[in-house]
């Protein structure tokens, strides 16, 4: 009888095993990728080129579960606010994925499509290319730092003797919960929105201002 073949390799089997590394360990490497894998260090060669590429296929990973709006059906507000809940609903699964992020330059296509649709949304929204890149760099700066809060422990803070009370009075309003980062988050979101719409109807987002 002949032996099951082994699964074919290729950069989404790839992706997805160095992912599960990422969410497991926080990092990974190449040697521990391909034991993972069952193969040699050296076949994984003829289907990526390295380390940083396989960081991207990750980020193409995450990023392919966001569904963009129409920009023709809804306003530029609700189309930031859907493409940033996604944004954050699916890196709050994958939050030790974000530091190794963060320092790759983005070239993954379908990461960018996102930016693509965020650059749109303000544009029309009146905000001048400048502008438009610091509003999409404010947006994705949130998103990812509320994505690691979501992997915080449940009691994030705890006061000590020489804690203010205003702060200890802030801890026992029970902001313990499973929904603190989400609820958090959307409130974060609503006020980020409410200033950019404020500044783009005054014109302070436009050239000069």
């Amino acid at each position: 009888m002949a032996r099951p073949s082994k699964p074919k390799l290729s950069t989404t089997s790839i992706a997805d095993a160095a992912l599960k590394l990422v969410d497991a360990h926080g990092e990974f490497t190449l040697p521990l990728l391909a034991k993972e894998l069952s193969v040699s260090a050296s076949s994984l060669y003829n289907h990526v080129q390295g380390k940083a590429e396989i960081i991207e296929l990750m980020r193409g990973r995450a990023m392919a579960q966001i569904q963009l709006p129409n920009l023709q059906q809804v306003t530029w507000q609700e189309a930031v606010e859907a493409i940033a809940t996604e944004y954050w609903t699916s890196y709050s699964e994958h939050p030790r994925l974000i530091p190794l992020l963060t320092s790759h330059t983005v070239r993954d296509s379908t990461t960018l499509r996102v930016y693509d649709a965020l650059a749109e949304a303000f544009a029309l929204a009146g905000f001048d290319p400048k502008r438009r890149l610091q509003a999409i760099t404010i947006i994705d700066s949130f998103v990812l730092g509320s994505a690691l809060d979501a992997a915080a422990p449940e009691v994030v803070w705890e006061s000590g003797p020489e804690s203010s009370h205003y702060f200890k009075e802030a801890l026992e309003a029970d902001l313990a919960d499973s929904n603190r980062s989400r609820v958090t988050f959307e409130l974060g979101l609503s006020m980020l929105l409410e200033s950019l719409a404020q500044q783009s109807s005054a014109g302070t987002f436009k050239a000069g201002k």
